[in-house]
């Protein structure tokens, strides 16, 4: 049995992880700004750049740059591009002639500042450079725009951004009579990656077993109380049975109020996030992930030796509690901390999906739907949450409140752990393929509630209603992914196609077979035999 101080953790982790429902590309390869200005030759998106280089014909570290709005393109593919030199721009600034100096083919290295991006790019074609990288003052990526209104087809270069660190050394290599050659090229990702239909299989899985889990415990409990009932009668039953397992029962007070407060902390965490906010959910999502690991061990374990679970010993505090939990449970605990501590190594993302799942599963065995009312009610106001956070909130804080957060863009880049993540394997531009925790809990409640629903009407698997939302679950989630390649990568909630999906399939299913009604108010569980019932079978 759960013990009860967990049930408040549980809400607790329950309101953390939701904040991270938008499912987005943490590194998009182009996108268009609407908030940037557009002239006729000024019209570009914004494409990453990889720029590998070679001094003195050893390959130095790569950089990556981004292009203008105005400019020619950048070969798409490494063997489309030439290798070409690299020289400096006098002055360095170019926006002025660089006088006698030869760059006729080479690419032009210039600093930001004291003219327009335009005109850097306009003098630097003039002296026959075949592009012009721009040295920022600062490590961030700026988009250069144009702000005269004029026509800007005459500039036919590729005009690139490069961070302040990497014209740095660039610059160094150039003044120390170093040979600079350089590559410029935007690989173009796959539709697919393999790291994506993998993370699909994840989560869809995780939602499967969840209601699997959920649906054998609520009936392992509704046996249990028969069993009782038939020995003791209704009578001899107390209020409170200790074999009963914790489960609370969303209501539709406690649902508008919960979307209400994750949102407060959404903008709480945009506002103040920071290296030590991080921290602390680093170290709220250990707490949670090694609390849900020792729940699914224990219970796998106990399923799977039956003999081993029912040992118990008495701990100060705690109580009783299952030997084979305190065996367990130090085992979480490290495996929790060791992930904490190299959770930037590049496999760290198989330790944070092994934790975040196990999250999921435990906190869907603690959280339940009581009915498609309540359902309604919770997946329509996280629908409007998803969109205000990720598409109307930058027309108040000039960015994309839920996709800055996701990203970690105030933290230094680093992305809050309440996600499941998986490299992208075939990717150019590596990086990975994320989903946040809301994406799978959410519509996870509904599709467990389904299947509890099915068990206990004694539904078949086609008739009934959890074939149809896991298929439609897979359908939204597969629906975000093309929504992300038709937009370039910009940050997709989710479920705004994920609730239509699911929701929506159980309430036209429950209407064309005229049980709606019984979806709609009726609990999830059989009813339980009556204490007539009872007496009859031991008559």
């Amino acid at each position: 049995m759960a013990p009860r101080w967990a049930r408040g953790a549980h809400f607790l982790v329950l309101l953390l992880v939701i904040i991270a429902t938008d499912h987005t590309r943490a590194d998009e390869i182009s996108y268009d700004d609407v908030d940037a200005p557009k002239h006729p030759g000024c019209d570009n998106k914004f494409v990453l750049v990889k720029i590998r280089n070679w001094i003195d014909n050893v390959p130095a570290s790569d950089y990556v740059g981004i292009t203008a709005r105005f400019g020619g393109p950048v070969a798409a593919r490494a063997d489309k591009a030439h290798v070409t030199s690299l020289s400096r721009a006098d002055p360095i600034d170019c926006c002025s002639n660089p006088g006698g100096v030869k760059h006729a083919g080479n690419i032009l290295l210039a600093e930001r500042g004291n003219c327009t991006f335009t005109t850097k790019a306009r003098i630097a074609q003039q002296a026959g450079a075949s592009a012009v990288l721009i040295s920022n003052d600062r490590e961030e990526l700026y988009k250069m725009v144009c702000f005269e209104n004029d026509t800007f087809a005459d500039i036919t270069i590729p005009a690139i951004m490069i961070p302040r660190s990497a014209g740095e050394s660039l610059e160094s290599a150039l003044q120390s009579s170093q040979s600079v050659k350089l590559l410029l090229y935007s690989p173009v990702r796959p539709v697919v990656d393999l790291g994506e239909l993998f993370l699909w299989c994840l989560a869809v899985a995780t939602v499967i077993g969840a209601s699997l889990w959920s649906a054998c415990t609520a009936n392992d409990v509704g046996s249990g109380r028969y069993k009782r009932l038939k020995e003791a009668s209704a009578a001899s039953r107390t209020k409170d049975d200790s074999d009963d397992k914790e489960v609370v029962d969303i209501s539709i007070a406690s649902a508008v109020c919960f979307l209400i407060l994750a949102s407060v902390f959404l903008l709480l965490l945009y506002l103040f996030m920071s290296n030590w906010f991080l921290m602390l959910l680093v170290v709220l999502f250990c707490i949670g992930g090694a609390e849900g690991l020792q729940t699914c061990l224990v219970t796998l374990l106990s399923r799977l030796f039956p003999g081993v679970g029912t040992r118990h010993i008495t701990i100060p505090i705690l109580g009783t509690v299952s030997s084979l939990s305190v065996v367990v449970f130090p085992i979480c605990v490290a495996f929790s901390v060791i992930w904490a501590v190299y959770r930037h190594a590049h496999v760290a993302w198989v330790g944070q999906d092994v934790l975040g799942v196990a999250l999921i599963l435990t906190v869907l065995q603690v959280v339940r739907l009581p009915n498609i009312k309540v359902s309604t009610v919770l997946l329509s106001c996280a629908f409007l949450y998803d969109i205000f956070w990720v598409f109307i909130s930058p027309y108040i804080f000039k960015e994309s409140v839920m996709i800055v957060v996701a990203r970690g863009d105030k933290s230094g880049g680093e992305s809050i752990p309440m996600l499941l993540r998986v490299p992208r394997f075939y990717d150019p531009w590596g990086g990975y393929s994320i989903i946040g925790f809301g994406d799978i809990l959410l519509p996870g409640l509904l599709v467990s509630f389904t299947l509890r629903f099915d068990w206990a009407n004694k539904k078949s698997l086609s008739g009934g209603y959890f074939l149809w939302t896991t298929v439609g679950y897979g359908l939204g989630l597969m629906l975000t992914y093309v929504a992300l390649n038709l937009m370039d990568g910009h940050g997709q909630p989710a479920l705004l196609y994920i609730v239509p999906c699911t929701l929506g399939i159980v309430v036209l299913l429950g209407w064309i077979r005229k049980e709606l009604g019984a979806l709609w108010n009726n609990k999830d569980v059989a009813e339980e035999p009556s204490a007539g019932q009872v007496g009859a079978a031991q008559a």
